[in-house]
């Protein structure tokens, strides 16, 4: 199991306000800022500890986030290109993904939103250091900044194949609300 298995995290309220990856979510955990609400199957062993491997964390104490702009960063150009290289259009792994510059950083680009895209390492390497339009490729999509929403609508669609995050993504509207849920871990009997 890979550290960068992603973590659904839900702010004190429940509202979903991040995916991190499992050490990071592994820390939150044992720093006493975050509890598990939804385990996977598989187990994270040491010689003296098994820690099952969380699928959605929540934070203790409610974290009021400034919804003004997505952050860039790598992760978040892979999630805003859907993990699929812009030049050949195919979906791969994340080991196998770098950033491209649509517009060389030698000649005059720079890192962000609007000039930086998702591309597999054979489309980077062929691009090498000429624009898409001098290397004759073409881009799926142009580069642009994500809003919340789209950000939000992104993370949703990476939850489609994570049973564990459906009911926090409202996929499963006939399940029960995610805070009855959390009530009944600890309801005790009178019996």
């Amino acid at each position: 199991m890979s550290v960068n298995y992603a973590v659904l995290v839900l702010n004190a309220s429940y509202e979903v306000i991040h995916v991190c990856n499992l050490k990071r979510a592994i820390t939150l955990i044992f720093k006493g800022v975050a509890i598990v609400e939804e385990e996977t199957d598989m187990v994270l062993r040491s010689p003296t500890i098994s820690i099952p491997v969380p699928a959605v964390i929540r934070l203790l104490r409610y974290v009021k986030i400034p919804y003004h702009r997505v952050k860039f960063s790598r992760k978040n150009v892979l999630i805003r290109d859907n993990y699929i290289c812009q030049y050949c259009y195919q979906k791969f792994k994340i080991m196998d993904l770098t950033l491209d510059h649509v517009i060389p950083l030698s000649r005059g680009g720079w890192d962000g939103w609007d000039n930086v895209v998702t591309a597999c390492r054979s489309c980077n390497n062929r691009k090498g250091d000429d624009t898409p339009e001098e290397a004759g490729m073409k881009l799926l999509r142009k580069p642009r900044l994500p809003s919340v929403v789209t950000y939000l609508q992104i993370i949703r669609r990476l939850g489609e194949e994570k049973k564990e995050w459906r009911r926090y993504l409202f996929f499963d509207h006939e399940e029960e609300n995610p805070m009855e849920h959390q009530q009944e871990k600890y309801l005790i009997s009178s019996t």
